[in-house]
């Protein structure tokens, strides 16, 4: 099977002010240290009002920008929303849609998702596509079936020679913040189902390309043995990002040997 490089994505969601967030930067490279040149790919990913600023704090080292959200038309009189251009010239190159804060709060579908994604395609960002089931839905024996559904809708624009430039981000809805993290078997399940659909949808090369992460609450304690796990390629990390001694340790287990 094709190698997927790890890939590991610090979501920080609404915190950190423009200096809190070059402060965060410049002390997560601090506790690297040596170990900078080692990490894997590492995306960090601001609140829109401090990606400029982390932008420049990270020119020279082995990060990548990457947005939490945007909208899927280009410019307009949309109050309030962020343009895939507008992302690119900030110089992102990753983008997070579909979050499951984003689908519970702000009612958005996966018909929206498929959107965004496609839309951050046309601007070359990476979209780093969110699926996710409740706790209800696991309990009903219907996690397949929801994965399925949201990743046949937000995938439905998009074509196979465009999948190697898409990340699925699997988190579970009753583990995101809550400290309890799925089971190596769970995730082995899902990602392995996840892996089956995306195959199923643009066959065999095409859809080994794509990275799979999982996500909620990762820390340094389950990284290890969740990226032990075949189609788990990184992970999408919340909490523990905003803590740049736990965000190290995480970006050290994943380092490339």
């Amino acid at each position: 099977m094709l190698q997927r490089p790890p890939l590991i994505v610090g979501n920080w969601k609404m915190h950190k002010t423009i200096s809190e967030a070059k402060e965060l930067v410049q002390q997560l490279t601090r506790v690297l240290g040596d170990d900078l040149a080692r990490i894997p790919i590492t995306v960090l990913a601001p609140p829109f009002t401090a990606l400029s600023a982390v932008a420049q704090e990270i020119k020279g080292h082995p990060y990548l920008l990457g947005a939490q959200n945007l909208y899927w038309e280009d410019q307009g009189a949309f109050t309030g929303e962020v343009s895939g251009p507008m992302l690119r010239d900030l110089g992102c190159r990753y983008v997070i849609v579909g979050h499951s804060e984003r689908r519970r709060y702000f009612a958005e579908t996966d018909v929206m998702v498929g959107k965004k994604a496609a839309a951050a395609l046309r601007h070359e960002l990476r979209p780093i596509v969110c699926i996710g089931e409740t706790w209800d839905q696991r309990l009903g024996g219907q996690t397949k079936h929801v994965l399925s559904l949201q990743l046949t809708e937000a995938l439905a624009g998009i074509g196979k020679d465009q999948a190697q430039d898409v990340v699925v981000a699997y988190e579970p809805v009753w583990a995101i913040g809550s400290g309890r993290a799925a089971t190596c078997e769970q995730a082995d399940e899902v990602h392995r189902h996840v892996r089956t659909h995306l195959l199923a949808l643009w066959g065999q090369d095409a859809g080994t390309l794509v990275p799979i992460l999982y996500g909620g609450s990762v820390m340094p304690e389950n990284i290890g043995a969740l990226l032990a796990i075949p189609d788990v390629d990184g992970a999408l990390v919340g909490g523990a990002c905003l803590d740049p001694v736990l965000f190290a340790k995480i970006l050290r287990i994943g380092a490339v040997p």
